[in-house]
């Protein structure tokens, strides 16, 4: 089959809304003339007075002209004037939802790197024991705490605390949260970005979704809100199965924590059918096809792409095999979701 070499093509930039009815015109200045909602590092947004420099801006000394200091779109909140930037650093809040991965183990604490600036941290005390134990952690449990977490090990935490400086705290005090495996890893832009491409917060980040063809299993799909994915392949877990005991299945949470204790922290990953993994690979070309695209990437928008990207595949030569979203069929893509 021969080789087709396409002509390049410009992506479309995503444009900030703006959150006013102020028109670019009452801006004056440098600013009347932006033909576009981009703005570069040095140039001039607006020379009036009137308006006041936010993040992203500044001001050179004897001159009241607003700089940009970054790319990024322009931001208007009444007389404020502010530029996010089209890519940055992850900045944490607290409740978000985040993937990362362990990059160095200490006394008692782990540092997790989660696509910010700083290295988040989680202490011992903020994870479960083995067990359902709710004590103290002792010298015992920080000499066996590369049993919990080593380093290159993915996590999906919430964070918990900020730090003056923005360094982030996590906690995975909760049976939805630990160790991550039996899945795939993908690093997209995320909460840091301007456009509203890339991961968003949302009112659910993790879901499991059901295979759309025949042979394929359950999948876990986790999007974390500083742009690391995790895609793998649901389990039952033992609450799940509502075990059972000699007055009726077991209740509790400490009945939940103990039988899910054997594999809290197992790195082994459970064997996967082909079906399975096949179509891990399919939701993960459905997400990198809306980052190319400058598409959001939430629960909607996966769901949606990855029923059309199975249509798709269904009418092509291969059959149900055809994964790949790159290129023209990435085009098609974006094209149905957005209603182009």
């Amino acid at each position: 089959m021969p080789i087709t070499i396409l002509a390049p093509r410009r992506i479309p930039a995503a444009r900030a809304q703006p959150d006013n009815d102020d028109s670019d015109s009452e801006m004056g200045g440098a600013a009347a003339n932006h033909n576009s909602s981009i703005v570069t590092p040095g140039e001039v947004i607006t020379d009036d007075p009137q308006w006041m420099r936010g993040h992203g801006t500044y001001v050179t000394p004897g001159s009241s002209s607003i700089i940009s200091s970054v790319a990024g779109t322009v931001s208007r909140t009444n007389k404020l004037l502010s530029v996010r930037p089209l890519r940055a650093r992850y900045t944490p809040e607290v409740g978000d939802l985040v993937v990362g991965r362990i990059v160095e183990v200490q006394a008692k604490r782990w540092r997790v790197d989660v696509g910010s600036t700083q290295l988040a941290g989680l202490p011992l005390s903020a994870i479960n024991l083995p067990g359902g134990i709710l004590r103290k952690r002792t010298e015992t449990d920080e000499l066996q705490i590369r049993n919990f977490f080593s380093e290159g090990d993915l996590l999906v935490a919430e964070v918990q605390q900020l730090f003056q400086d923005g360094a982030a705290v996590l906690h995975t005090r909760s049976l939805k949260y630990g160790k991550l495996r039996n899945g795939v890893f993908i690093a997209v832009s995320g909460g840091g970005t301007g456009g509203g491409a890339g991961v968003v917060r949302s009112r659910r980040q993790v879901w499991t979704m059901d295979s759309a063809t025949a042979g394929g299993g359950p999948m876990d799909v986790i999007l974390g809100v500083n742009g690391y994915i995790y895609i793998s392949a649901h389990f039952a877990q033992p609450e799940e199965e509502a075990p059972s005991g000699p007055s009726g299945p077991a209740a509790g949470v400490t009945n939940m924590e103990e039988s899910v204790s054997a594999t809290m922290y197992s790195s082994q990953n459970d064997p996967i059918d082909p079906e399975t993994m096949r179509e891990i690979a399919r939701v993960r070309g459905v997400i990198g096809a809306l980052v190319e695209h400058g598409l959001r990437v939430d629960e909607d928008m996966v769901v949606r792409g990855y029923r059309e990207a199975v249509e798709m595949a269904r009418h092509s030569d291969d059959g149900e095999d055809d994964i790949y979203l790159g290129g023209e069929k990435g085009q098609r893509l974006a094209a149905v979701l957005t209603g182009r």
